[in-house]
């Protein structure tokens, strides 16, 4: 579940790498927008498996609580095609008693070029009821440590936040 380490500095930041397969394609070779969202949800659960130790179903089967997606922004820059292979980024950015977004960044392998961004809002959920629910402290801890700085959700757009992820990536900044 949370066993956070007190003597170790965890990323807030999660990279990974992937190859765009031919089966995730249009006739154009770019990657379909749909499968966008599989490259995402698949790095980011892999990356938080290796990195902090989570497992979603372990935590599901003994919290009995989960976050469920509330909402998508996504935005396609550049396209990712086939053969490609693209780094991912993907971090918490925002949260609060009963909320979680999650920032994923996809560029390509040398993090110079933005493909997509996407902001996935959840929900913290009491399975046995399917209402919403605060998390619990040791979740608040967590969230409180892998949670990336620097970005005041309350007060930026998403596209505002693009604009900002492009300069960064130019600048190389983003880390």
């Amino acid at each position: 579940m949370f066993n956070l380490d007190p003597d170790k500095t965890y990323p807030k930041k999660l990279y990974s790498k992937s190859v765009i397969r031919f089966q995730d394609c249009d006739p154009l070779k770019h990657l379909n927008n749909a499968k966008y969202f599989d490259y995402f949800f698949n790095a980011r659960e892999d990356q938080v498996a290796a990195v902090y130790k989570f497992d979603y179903n372990d935590y599901f089967e003994h919290n009995m609580t989960s976050w469920v997606v509330y909402n998508h922004q996504i935005a396609y820059i550049n396209s990712a095609k086939v053969s490609e292979w693209v780094t991912i980024i993907s971090s918490v950015i925002y949260f609060n008693e009963n909320t979680m977004v999650t920032e994923c960044v996809m560029t390509d392998e040398s993090r110079q070029v933005l493909k997509a961004v996407i902001w996935t809002t959840s929900k913290y959920i009491d399975v046995l009821t399917g209402k919403k629910t605060d998390h619990q402290p040791e979740v608040t801890k967590f969230l409180e440590t892998i949670c990336a700085e620097g970005i005041d959700f309350e007060n930026i757009t998403f596209n505002s936040r693009i604009k900002i992820i492009k300069q960064e990536l130019k600048d190389g900044t983003f880390i």
